[in-house]
């Protein structure tokens, strides 16, 4: 018996003793072992740490008025794992939002689902009629765009409210600002009271972005490409307006637009600022700059006489050139030749420039990009020499084989409304740009306004001009590539000109594209385009 209660009391020890190391073992693993990971733990359960981004700053035009603005937007959302009334829900999805119930299905034990964010007015009502108890509502940040004509230039935010493209894209990061950081300690049990709380890293607001633009402007002068394009029933379009002493650009419109308050119906290909991101043969406006090379160069004089045949068709060393009808010339004046714009008497004058045309090109900044801060620019194209052919130099004179962007032909007509200084162009009011580049001097420049003067008065471009005011423009009508092959049906009509009264000075560039009318000209549907522009800025600013 006592032997037996011997090896009782041992077996109770070794049990004991176990137990104690095993409770030792495990203390040593809580506390050393795994102690990284529960003091962690322990700080899941009372800190929090809460992201706080804040409101998305304002994008305005020139004078403070608004282009962007922020509103809050109505979001549905559903709970899968808590659904009270299946049936109802689903059969509200299928007939309002389908793609939720495909979302619904595809995850039924999802936490948490949106089934739209941005509800329209018309599905808010929907949804609030329903009296659905497994439909819930948020209120989420999004954008308000109060001038809808000046899309394309500002873009949109998506649901997370960051830009797509742009200058809500281009600026994000300044126009989101830095977010703050809090941490939070709370009652662990009840989540519900909190300790302390400690900024660890202090936000700040988004900065305030202010374009050129003028608001006003940009609605008028969209109104007035958009009812161009209805009266000549044309897929595409655009205009720009600039001061040519600051670079200031004061309205972009192009069409085909969208509206940014309205994102579900947005085509992607109507999102593109066309002035800027697009570029084009633009024909004969082209003979404006090479005037300028030959001027230059001192290869013509205004008054020189040239023969250009008195026909429309005609072989030069080879090489076949047309010119339109109404542009044929016997032997005529230089400026003539500009005026009336002959492409046989521009071609045998650029010959004379020769390669050195491709460098007053480059000079005007026809190849290169303009700097402007805007994604999507390009620079274009010129043939370089290198690559010439016989025919390069005669296209060249009269705007074919070179590409170029609205924007850059207007900021290349701007010399001669600032005497042959190239300025920099300016979307951002506070932006730093390079100094004004004397280019040509006021001799060439006095000569080329004169030309200009009676093109736009006299010749090709009097449907554009105004009386009363000083006006300097050139049309240019450029059959379009089809195929590879140039289509004579199928047009783009531009006009690229000036209007000045005093020391008011505006350059106005513009075209259209693929009329549905033919025998259509740029004089007489680019031409009235650029007048009814120009019509806009003297009665809005006032020039009298």
């Amino acid at each position: 018996m006592e032997h037996t209660h011997k090896l009782r009391l041992t077996l109770i020890f070794f049990i004991c003793s176990t137990l104690s190391l095993l409770g030792i073992i495990n203390l040593y693993s809580l506390q050393i072992r795994k102690h990284t990971f529960f003091t962690n733990l322990g700080n899941q359960q009372y800190h929090v740490s809460i992201t706080t981004y804040p409101p998305r700053s304002s994008i305005l035009d020139r004078h403070g008025n608004p282009l962007a603005l922020n509103k809050d937007s109505i979001s549905a959302f559903m709970l899968p794992r808590t659904i009270k009334d299946s049936r109802m829900l689903k059969n509200i999805l299928r007939h309002n939002f389908p793609d939720a119930l495909t979302r619904l299905l595809n995850k039924p034990h999802q936490h948490f689902l949106y089934i739209k964010r941005r509800l329209s007015p018309e599905e808010l009502n929907t949804l609030e009629q329903k009296h659905c108890k497994d439909i819930h509502l948020l209120t989420e940040p999004s954008r308000f765009y109060p001038i809808a004509e000046a899309g394309p230039l500002i873009g949109i935010t998506d649901t997370d409210n960051k830009g797509l493209f742009g200058i809500e894209f281009l600026y994000n990061t300044d126009l989101i600002g830095q977010p703050s950081t809090t941490i939070l300690e709370r009652d662990a049990r009840s989540g519900k009271f909190y300790f302390s709380k400690h900024i660890q890293e202090e936000g700040r607001s988004g900065k305030t972005i202010q374009l050129t633009i003028d608001v006003n402007l940009q609605f008028l002068i969209q109104e007035a490409v958009s009812e161009t394009m209805h009266i000549f029933d044309s897929h595409e379009g655009g205009a720009l307006v600039m001061d040519p002493e600051t670079g200031d650009i004061l309205a972009i419109a192009t069409f085909p637009t969208f509206d940014p308050n309205k994102p579900q119906d947005i085509v992607i290909n109507n999102t593109k600022c066309r002035p800027i991101t697009d570029t084009y043969e633009f024909g004969s406006v082209m003979k404006t700059f090479c005037a300028l090379a030959a001027i230059d160069e001192k290869v013509v004089t205004p008054d020189e006489e040239i023969n250009c045949m008195g026909v429309k068709t005609v072989i030069l060393e080879g090489r076949t050139i047309n010119t339109v009808p109404q542009s044929v010339l016997g032997i005529a004046s230089f400026k003539d030749i500009i005026k009336k714009s002959n492409n046989i008497g521009i071609a045998k004058v650029a010959k004379r420039v020769g390669t050195k045309l491709y460098d007053h090109y480059q000079r005007v900044g026809f190849g290169t990009k303009t700097g402007i801060p805007f994604p999507g620019e390009q620079s274009g194209f010129i043939m370089p020499p290198s690559s010439w052919s016989k025919q390069s130099i005669i296209s060249l004179s009269y705007g074919y084989e070179i590409n170029v962007s609205l924007l850059q032909l207007a900021r290349a007509f701007c010399i001669f409304s600032n005497d042959g200084y190239l300025i920099a162009p300016r979307l951002l009011l506070n932006q730093k740009t390079p100094p004004p580049l004397r280019i040509y001097s006021s001799e060439t420049i006095t000569t080329m306004r004169e030309i200009l003067e009676k093109t736009s008065t006299k010749g090709a471009g009097k449907y554009g001009a105004i009386e009363g005011y000083t006006c300097m423009g050139k049309t240019g009508t450029a059959n379009l590539l089809d195929h590879g092959v140039y289509n004579p049906h199928k047009n783009l009509f531009c006009y690229v000109g000036s209007i000045e009264k005093g020391n008011y000075k505006r350059v106005i560039a513009c075209y259209v594209k693929e009329a549905k009318k033919h025998g259509l000209y740029a004089a007489t549907v680019a031409a009235p385009l650029f007048q009814k522009i120009a019509e806009i800025l003297v009665i809005h600013d006032k020039i009298w």
